[in-house]
C-alpha cells in the first residue's frame, strides 16, 4: 500500500478478531513505534504487550480500578469487557524524563507520535487497530500495574487485530475550515 495513500484513507476499526499480528508485522509494528520524532533522543515511549492471559490480566484490573472509583455495575461491567475488544493491546506509556531540556509535553506528544506510527505499520501490513485511552489510564491502580512513575503518562491503548467490518470511505475534505486556518 502507497503511504500517502495509507495516509489519506485511515479509518479506525472498532471490531476487531483474531488473528492478531505476529511475528515480523508485529515487530515491524514495534519498530514503526520506536521511529517517532524523538526530540533529544530521549525516545520517551514503553510499550507493553497485552495478549493471551494478559488480556484477562487486564480486564480484572480494570474491573478493580471501576469499583475503587465507585463506578456503577454497568460501568464496572463495560470495563471488563473492554480489553476483549482486539486479541492484542499496545499500552504506549509516555516514560518521560525530568532532567532534559525537552519539555514534558513534547516527550508526551512524541510517544503520542508512536501509537500513530504503530497504527500505520499496522493497516499498511493488512491488519487494523484503534487508539483508545480512556479514564483508566489516569487511575493510579492501573498507573502502577504499568509501572508508571508520578512523570509518565499513558498515552494509549492500541488495540490492534483483524478488522470484522470494512472501514468507512468517509473521506474528509482536505481544506475544510474548521481544520485548516491560515496565518
Amino acid at each position: 500500500m502507497d503511504a500517502l495513500h495509507l495516509l489519506l484513507n485511515r479509518r479506525s476499526a472498532s471490531r476487531l478478531s483474531a488473528p492478531a499480528p505476529v511475528g515480523e508485522i508485529r515487530q515491524n509494528i514495534i519498530n514503526a513505534g520506536l521511529r517517532a520524532p524523538d526530540h533529544g533522543n530521549l525516545q520517551p515511549w514503553r510499550f507493553v504487550i497485552i495478549e493471551n492471559q494478559g488480556l484477562e490480566r487486564f480486564s480484572q484490573l480494570l474491573q478493580i480500578a471501576s469499583k475503587q472509583a465507585k463506578m456503577d455495575e454497568i460501568a464496572i461491567e463495560k470495563a471488563a469487557k473492554a480489553p476483549f475488544r482486539a486479541p492484542l493491546i499496545i499500552a504506549v506509556i509516555a516514560h518521560c524524563t525530568k532532567e532534559t531540556k525537552v519539555p514534558h509535553w513534547e516527550q508526551v506528544v512524541s510517544a503520542g507520535c508512536a501509537v500513530q506510527a504503530m497504527q500505520m505499520a499496522a493497516l499498511a501490513q493488512g491488519f487494523n487497530g484503534i487508539w483508545r485511552t480512556g479514564v483508566w489510564a489516569e487511575y493510579p491502580l492501573v498507573r502502577d500495574a504499568f509501572g508508571c512513575r508520578e512523570q509518565d503518562m499513558i498515552v494509549g491503548f492500541l488495540y490492534l487485530g483483524t478488522p470484522e467490518l470494512k472501514a468507512s470511505n468517509k473521506v474528509i475534505a482536505p481544506n475544510s475550515a474548521p481544520f485548516v486556518s491560515h496565518f
